[in-house]
């Protein structure tokens, strides 16, 4: 069941008092000068909360990627407010940003990004050996039901597989946010929907805030908030009501 709301007027999620993991107000990104000059993300508003599972769905163009990588302190806005917890990522140095992409964020792509000579283990282990507090390899890739994979190479694994070898490495370090941009873009539907499930596994269980953005309509029932962007803004987004009933279980 999804109930359309204004994000302006949402009172839903602040009801239980969170403070929001992230808070963008007027976040603005814009490339080139002139005639040449394009708004990707044009005053964008958002609060993002723990635990939620966020799906950014819009058009080639719309800005969701934009957001994501600003989100993951790729990128830096050109104006307008961005702050992670206390962290103002609009004024951080590139040490700071570099603390925070090592132990607040995971990033899974549409590519895995396997390195070919190691194998799954060793690969989850790369992120493990330097993260704070991480899980081990084979816990990260039995949650990810890959725990009869562990010594395979990626050359012996599926893609699906790959991509559920690439979930584990970016969950492994226990990320307050993950941040998955087209994680099944290069996958049928069949396998997409067993890789979606196996990011909403890891947002269940490890209370880990995660924006996906994805064309695959199964990820759209599994969320807690749908946000629609057009021409570089938030258009509207939907409420998942059955699945906030039950997230709100966690908390």
């Amino acid at each position: 069941m999804l109930e359309t709301n204004s994000p302006a007027h949402d009172t839903t999620l602040t009801a239980a008092a969170r403070t929001p993991v992230y808070r963008a107000r007027g976040l603005t990104k814009v490339y080139g000068t002139g005639t040449a000059e394009v708004r990707a993300l044009a005053g964008v508003d958002l609060d993002l909360y723990p635990g939620e599972l966020i799906v950014l769905l819009g058009p080639s163009g719309s800005g969701k990627t934009t957001l994501l990588n600003q989100l993951g302190g790729l990128d830096l806005p050109t104006d307008g407010e961005l702050k992670y917890r206390d962290l103002d990522l609009t004024q951080a140095d590139e040490a700071q940003l570099t603390r925070f992409r090592r132990d607040s964020v995971g990033f899974i792509f549409q590519f895995y990004n396997l390195i070919p000579s190691l194998t799954a283990r060793e690969n989850v282990a790369l992120i493990t050996e330097i993260a704070r507090d991480p899980m081990l390899p084979e816990q990260a890739l039995e949650m990810v039901n890959l725990g009869a994979r562990l010594d395979h190479f990626p050359a012996q694994l599926s893609g699906g597989e790959q991509q559920r070898v690439a979930i584990a490495r970016a969950i492994a370090k226990r990320p307050e946010v993950l941040l998955c941009d087209e994680p099944t873009g290069a996958l049928d539907v069949k396998t997409g929907i067993v890789v979606l499930e196996a990011i909403e596994r890891a947002n269940r269980e490890l209370g880990t805030l995660t924006v996906i953005i994805t064309h695959n309509a199964v990820m759209a029932d599994m969320a807690d908030r749908v946000i629609h962007f057009s021409d570089g803004r938030v258009h509207d987004y939907q409420r998942n009501v059955r699945r906030a009933a039950a997230s709100s279980l966690k908390w």
